[in-house]
């Protein structure tokens, strides 16, 4: 049954690396919710957080397949449960309806919005929640003359106390390619090569 992950894909924030993410995902038919890149709390790896509705099945072959990109360096994906996540929204709306409702107000007041611009023919509220706090406050206020709105992608963090930067130091203590590599015959280079 197909469910709602949330991808979050640690890498270098190289070029062309949202190109190969994207190619994955319509190669598979596989259509992106959300996409929201950042920088991560370890330095120089980037966090791109994505969110699909798929079988957990394709989602953990879809995975394995990002790993492989040589500039992807870990690659989680979690259920809602599993997270704490959030979207922020503007909305604008007609002042002289705002002045005149008073409704408006209250309502604005119950989801948590804050004015960010208040001009004479228009004024922009913000809120941050989950997709249904966004889109009941977007039903509210398209009674109201609702003139724009826009949402951004998901950010989320895993409910685990140990976040990734745990993981990395670990993984990076246990490199194997950091480890020195004894050779045995280089110091004998002049008797080996000899012919």
């Amino acid at each position: 049954m197909k469910e709602e992950y949330t991808l979050s894909i640690y890498g270098e924030n190289q070029v062309g690396l949202i190109n190969k993410i994207a190619i994955m995902f319509s190669r598979r038919k596989i259509n992106l919710e959300s996409l929201n890149t950042s920088p991560s709390e370890i330095e120089n790896i980037y966090r791109f957080t994505l969110v699909v509705k798929e079988t957990e099945t394709v989602v953990k072959n879809l995975v394995r397949q990002l790993e492989k990109i040589v500039d992807v360096f870990k690659v989680y994906y979690n259920t809602n449960d599993e997270i704490i996540w959030q979207q922020m929204a503007l909305y604008k709306v007609s002042t002289p309806i705002i002045m005149k409702e008073v409704k408006v107000e209250r309502l604005l007041r119950e989801y948590g919005a804050k004015a960010v611009v208040i001009r004479s023919d228009f004024t922009v509220f913000e809120t941050t929640g989950q997709e249904d706090e966004i889109n009941n406050l977007l039903t509210e206020l398209g009674k109201y003359g609702l003139i724009e709105f826009v949402r951004s992608s998901r950010i989320a963090i895993v409910k685990s106390s140990e976040g990734v930067h745990k993981q990395v130091l670990d993984m990076e203590k246990n490199d194997p390619t950091k480890k020195p590599i004894n050779n045995e015959f280089l110091n004998h280079k002049s008797m080996i090569f000899e012919m």
